[in-house]
């Protein structure tokens, strides 16, 4: 080889060959989804011809005796007595609502409107809304929405100057409970409202949730001092309101006794 020739360069080796093209992504993933997706179509519906070919599975048998309705109607020495009238609620309640409400003690004196020959034990609900409420169109709107039936009330009049009011609300059977709602609305404002006594009150013995409340004295130049007790309860389809008004300090014993005789009649 002459000094001046070039030495040929090796030929270049052949770029390495991969074993095998890799698989694209997720091509696997969804072949499984797809087969296990299949399987279970498929075993739910073989489930459900087998099921669907099945005889009905009777029901168990009632472990107690007696307890299906009889088919025969019992015989009159087994069949049980009718409840008295006296222990129905029903009964008494859908009767006159006038005749539940607590009698007068002994000594008080008829209100005027009683003396006059206006007042028959009834209220309409207007004019009960209109008494002894500051915005009588909406109470009336409110009452009507629970579904009120009718008001019955009975007042008299004790001493010089205390007078006691009496009022049985009573709504109708429906979808709400309007006796319960109207006692809820008038014992949540009792604590803190300006209208109400500033306190959570007393319980009444034999109500699950009544309350009876003293309100605090309310003075005013020229006149005398106002006082006022109020018991609040509900039973059945029944709202109970009792107001005791007078120039002297009340007693809870009287708001809480009257309270109690009248829900002893309901």
């Amino acid at each position: 080889m002459e000094p001046n020739d070039t030495i040929p360069a090796a030929p270049e080796a052949p770029a390495a060959v991969p074993a095998h093209r890799p698989r694209p992504r997720g091509r696997t993933t969804l072949i499984i989804a797809a087969a296990a997706l299949l399987g279970i179509v498929g075993g739910v519906a073989v489930g459900y011809g087998v099921q669907a070919e099945r005889e009905p599975t009777p029901l168990a048998a009632l472990s107690q005796p007696g307890l299906g309705y009889p088919a025969k109607p019992l015989s009159a020495d087994r069949a049980p007595a009718p409840l008295p009238a006296a222990q129905d609620r029903r009964v008494r309640t859908d009767g006159d609502l006038r005749k539940l409400l607590v009698d007068r003690p002994k000594g008080a004196k008829k209100t005027l409107i009683d003396e006059l020959g206006l007042g028959d034990g009834w209220e309409p609900i207007d004019q009960y809304a209109e008494r002894h409420y500051e915005d009588p169109h909406y109470m009336f709107e409110s009452l009507a929405g629970l579904d009120l039936r009718r008001v019955a009330s009975v007042a008299w009049e004790q001493g010089q100057h205390r007078e006691t009011e009496v009022w049985l609300l009573q709504f109708r059977s429906g979808d709400q409970h309007g006796a319960s709602e109207q006692f809820g609305d008038q014992i949540m404002y009792m604590p803190w409202d300006k209208d109400g006594a500033g306190n959570t009150g007393d319980a009444i013995k034999g109500s699950r949730e009544g309350r009876y409340f003293l309100y605090p004295v309310e003075r005013k130049a020229g006149y005398l001092p106002s006082y006022r007790a109020r018991a609040l309860a509900v039973r059945g389809d029944i709202a109970l309101d009792i107001s005791i008004f007078d120039t002297s300090p009340i007693s809870k014993k009287d708001i809480r006794t009257l309270a109690e005789r009248q829900l002893e009649r309901l």
